[in-house]
């Protein structure tokens, strides 16, 4: 077992099931939804293997690691590793998968085949970002996760799929092309300094010596634009609404549940530790853009009248919360960050799953069309509310402690980033809460819509997991903040060295912070 190629099965076995699928005749739409599920099964299964074989590493260095040459002319290799940031982005994608098949069950009925295969090597090309350990492998993977996600939004999507699925490869393409720029450029200053890699953990350590400067400021927005878009942040979020809305329920639960995360996971992996005093330089332009996406997509959501674009606008508000906390400069608060990338994905997740249930009954998703569901409805309503409850971050929910932990750290430092941030959990109880009493309250709005039946097998088994991980990490949440203090520290180390007022100063039993701080000695300014 320990020599088991695990990260590789992880990005091979969805793409060769993908091409073996593709030589089926399209005429029986089931091979390809039971031949799905059933490889999205087994990566989910994997991904336990994965936690199962973890063992945290000492320093900078990564577990799981895999490590062949490839393109030797150029010192690109095929290196694979993770550390427990990388671990819970890998679990998060092998869980929200199998959830992004059972939603399209019976509601994609136009050529099931292609939309399969493109969920399969979507699935590839997400699983190698998140494990990729070698630059150039990463942005291949990075590119090669853009043509499935569009092809889901551009022909399985609503009447203006092609406009959604455009602005989408356009907005990604252009922070692709800068970083892609950068890398080259990165990659000269390894030749300079004698060692010419696109290994990350070496250019960690290289970086930092060799670029500094303005130099230094504009390869960290060449790399931070890129992640920006895919967060996305304020201004360059517009693409994200009109994907939401036009996309399937699935392709839907997969930009929710794992793409944007590639952004915030590419500034704690890239961004930060390759550029640490530019990232320091920056961090007041990044809190106030996430500071005016809390605020701004919290409006938003409140006049909005299509369900699905009111949670796409709840994305930009929540992922403006994750961005406080990677930024705060505290272990508490990017802990925080890092536990509310995983909380989103899966509170999110469901809430797009619950609005593909309603959309498949009712063919609309106006706000002002529903009323009294509660009455017909009933456990529906229920689920409804545990997922809003945890989208507003309730006490006992998932929710809550990565917000708690955001704003605690946060306060530390940036007190008015702070402030706004606490605006921004009361917004969202405005208009989540306000999105429920519409739906499940009152009389119906429309006598066509008064009455449906309730969840059926299938989306039943796609929502009771994530409703279940919702209360677990809410009363559970020390598991994953022990598995990811390590990693954070460092990039804490980087974004602000040495000053952390809050390090050891929660312990694991309050199952609210990180395990007490390392003596100072153990802690160096190692990259990520």
């Amino acid at each position: 077992m320990a020599d088991l190629p695990i990260l590789s099965c992880l990005i091979a076995i969805p793409a060769v099931a993908g091409v073996l699928l593709a030589f089926v005749p399209p005429t029986d739409a089931r091979w390809f939804r039971y031949g799905a599920l059933v490889v999205t099964l087994i990566e989910l299964a994997l991904c336990g293997v994965a936690i199962a074989m973890f063992v945290p590493p000492v320093g900078s260095a990564l577990a799981l690691v895999e490590d062949h040459a490839w393109i030797e002319a150029f010192s690109i290799r095929y290196s694979l590793g993770v550390d427990g940031i990388a671990l819970l982005m890998i679990a998060l994608t092998g869980l929200i998968l199998p959830m992004a098949v059972g939603a399209s069950w019976t509601s994609i009925v136009d050529r099931p085949k292609g939309f399969f295969l493109a969920l399969l090597f979507l699935e590839s090309g997400m699983m190698g970002v998140f494990a990729a350990a070698d630059l150039f492998l990463f942005y291949t993977f990075w590119e090669v996760m853009l043509i499935p996600m569009a092809l889901l939004i551009g022909v399985w999507g609503g009447k203006n799929r092609v406009a959604a699925s455009v602005k989408f490869v356009l907005y990604t393409l252009f922070g692709s092309l800068l970083m892609f720029v950068a890398i080259l450029y990165v990659y000269g200053v390894s030749l300079q300094a004698g060692t010419p890699t696109f290994d990350i953990a070496t250019l960690a350590e290289i970086l930092p010596a060799r670029v500094d400067g303005w130099v230094e400021v504009l390869l960290f927005w060449a790399f931070a634009l890129a992640f920006a878009v895919k967060v996305p942040m304020f201004p360059v979020h517009t693409w994200l609404p009109d994907a939401h809305t036009e996309a399937p329920t699935a392709g839907s639960v997969i930009l929710a549940g794992v793409l944007l995360k590639m952004g915030t996971y590419g500034f704690l992996r890239f961004a930060i530790p390759f550029f640490p005093w530019a990232a320091q330089w920056s961090t007041p332009a990044i809190l106030a853009l996430s500071a005016i996406g809390i605020v701004f997509g919290s409006f938003m959501c409140m006049v909005q009248t299509d369900i699905k674009r009111l949670v796409a606008y709840s994305s930009v508000a929540h992922l403006g919360f994750v961005m406080l906390g990677l930024f705060s400069g505290t272990v508490v608060g990017a802990q925080g960050g890092v536990l509310q990338m995983i909380n989103h994905g899966i509170s999110t997740g469901a809430l797009f799953l619950l609005v593909g249930v309603l959309y498949e009954r009712a063919h609309t998703r106006g706000v002002t069309d529903f009323g009294g569901l509660a009455r017909t409805m009933p456990i529906y309503a229920v689920t409804f509310l545990i997922v809003t409850l945890s989208s507003i971050g309730l006490p006992g929910t998932n929710g809550f402690v990565g917000e708690f932990l955001i704003l605690l750290g946060t306060w530390q430092r940036y007190p008015v980033a702070a402030a706004v941030g606490a605006l921004g959990v009361v917004l969202g109880a405005v208009y989540m809460l306000t999105l429920y009493r519409n739906l499940f309250f009152g009389k119906a709005r429309n006598p066509k819509f008064a009455s449906f039946p309730e969840p059926n097998l299938v989306e039943t088994a796609t929502l009771v997991p994530l409703v279940c991980l919702i209360f677990l990490i809410g009363f559970f949440p020390n598991p994953l903040l022990v598995l990811t203090e390590a990693p954070v520290q460092r990039i804490v180390d980087r974004l602000q060295p040495g000053s952390d007022p809050l390090a050891g100063r929660i312990t694991p039993a309050m199952h609210l912070a990180p395990v007490p701080r390392a003596p100072e000695a153990g802690h160096g300014s190692d990259g990520h």
